[in-house]
């Protein structure tokens, strides 16, 4: 029997492979789908889905870090199945392929919460690459916050709605609601979050204003006004 190698002085020791990012694939396409596993199983580890309702159910009831999915699928839309995510507070990054070259459908994906896209044919380095930069992004984001009943992400200034709805801000509607949602539970003055965010604690009414913007883009009870106080973060629901 072979010995064991001994661990004293001088022994040469690897550190286990850190593990592979785990990676829904959603394609009906059985040929495209067999040359797309073989490149993307060299990098990710796969779960491969040929069908949209398997695939939507795959997606919800597990966690990857990145879900690639085809638009026009069987028992249920690509779009669809983006909603669904959105809608259950998924934000996992989502590349949608497809063979529509209308841009209204490429809108629509994208709107469905979908954070890019790539058309077929599309060549296998640039799909790598747009995993990547997914990926970066998304590991990126960091913190999450839940306020009222939206996903709020403020290290990207992206929000995210109840029924899955992507909400960019602004720098400075990001600002108002980061300083807020960092303490719940404190009821910021219109000076306070002034000289907070404007540098100014007399600029009260550039505060309201972009109060109302980033209500605007979200929801009322994102921000809410404590009557004679100021304003605080919506709790979460």
């Amino acid at each position: 029997m072979d010995r064991a190698p001994a661990r004293g002085r001088g022994a040469v020791t690897t550190a286990a492979p850190a593990p592979r990012a785990r990676l829904l694939f959603v394609e009906d396409d059985a040929e495209i789908a067999a040359m797309t596993l073989e490149v993307l199983r060299e990098v990710y580890d796969v779960t491969h889905e040929s069908d949209g309702l398997a695939g939507r159910e795959r997606a919800l009831r597990d966690r990857f870090d990145v879900v690639v999915l085809d638009r026009r699928l069987p028992g249920c839309d690509g779009a669809e199945i983006v909603r669904s995510l959105r809608a259950a507070h998924i934000t996992t990054p989502v590349l949608m392929l497809t063979a529509l070259g209308a841009v209204s459908d490429r809108v629509d994906g994208l709107d469905a919460g979908a954070n890019d896209y790539l058309l077929k044919p599309f060549d296998f380095d640039e799909l790598l690459a747009r995993l990547r930069a997914l990926l970066r992004a998304f590991r990126a984001e960091g913190r999450r916050r839940e306020v009222s009943d939206w996903t709020y992400l403020p290290d990207t200034r992206v929000a995210y709605g109840p029924s899955g709805a992507r909400v960019a801000l602004t720098a400075t509607e990001n600002a108002v609601l980061d300083l807020l949602s960092r303490s719940p539970d404190h009821v910021f003055s219109r000076e306070e979050i002034a000289g907070a965010v404007f540098r100014s604690p007399d600029a009260v009414t550039s505060v309201d204003t972009y109060v109302h913007y980033v209500r605007r883009k979200t929801a009322t009870e994102v921000i809410e006004t404590v009557r004679g106080r100021g304003y605080r973060a919506g709790a979460a629901r």
